[in-house]
């Protein structure tokens, strides 16, 4: 099964080759665009033949930059740090008081400004269906309008495994290998391949992170799996929600749908 998937994935990774002029990858360090970069590693023996783009808010945790480096440099990957230095400049952060204003400034708002200045036109995206009840909405090809914005009540049909790749003019599209994956599809796959892993993920005087962000909105959850095989066995058996520690996925599901519809990743 896993390998269906990891052919899917590839599959819909070399399309965007073909078909767009401009690509780039967007690369949270996290476990699911991590596994995403391996498969487009996979895909093109080994190199990422498109720009890899790390949107920094500067709130992330250390060890995430810590990370980002030794592996754009291990990887030799075409590496663009994109950062909106004038909201950071005009005093917004990352607040657990206002969400939407941070994440609409320090995260769309730097990949709008990334996309414009680089004449991207497709941006392959690691987020899965089971993550969130708005990103099940999504397409595996997804446009996005002139303004950045995603009409979630008109989008292309997907049927049968044919997918729309046409966009207008001004427009990008979102690209999603691996909504069709869950969390412990990621985590078997990241153990099968020997995908690095951020050490945040695995616990540490127990406490591990099972989802990263932004370090004041992101908290650990109560954990003993110090290992990728230890994690396993722990998704196995836990019921609680992969994002609960997220502030922002802890939102109403409204909210969040109206920063997905601004642009939101």
């Amino acid at each position: 099964m896993l390998r269906k998937k990891e052919n899917d994935s590839i599959y819909i990774i070399r399309e965007v080759a073909s078909c767009y002029r401009r690509p780039a990858i967007l690369w949270s360090v996290g476990k699911d665009s991590t596994a995403l970069l391996h498969l487009s590693r996979k895909s093109f023996l080994g190199n990422v033949p498109f720009p890899v783009i790390h949107i920094d808010t500067a709130s992330k945790f250390p060890q995430m930059y810590a990370f980002r480096d030794y592996w754009a440099k291990q990887w030799q990957l075409d590496l663009i740090v994109a950062r909106n230095q004038e909201a950071l400049d005009a005093g917004i952060h990352c607040c657990m008081d206002d969400l939407m204003t941070c994440c609409q400034h320090l995260k769309t708002g730097a990949l709008q400004q990334v996309v414009q200045k680089h004449g991207f036109d497709a941006l392959l995206v690691g987020i899965r269906r089971d993550e969130h009840g708005i990103r099940a909405k999504e397409r595996y090809f997804s446009p996005r309008g002139a303004d950045f914005k995603w009409d979630y009540k008109n989008q292309p049909v997907e049927l049968l495994g044919i997918t729309s790749r046409i966009i207008q003019e001004g427009q990008h599209v979102r690209v999603h290998p691996l909504l069709h994956w869950t969390e412990l599809d990621i985590w078997c796959y990241t153990q099968l391949e020997q995908i690095p892993v951020n050490e945040l993920y695995l616990a540490k005087s127990g406490k591990r992170y099972r989802s990263l962000g932004c370090q004041p909105a992101t908290e650990p959850i109560d954990s003993s799996a110090d290992t990728v095989e230890a994690v396993i066995k722990e998704l196995l058996e836990t019921h609680r929600s992969e994002r609960a520690g997220r502030a922002q996925d802890k939102e109403s599901a409204a909210r969040m749908q109206r920063l997905r519809a601004l642009g939101y990743m």
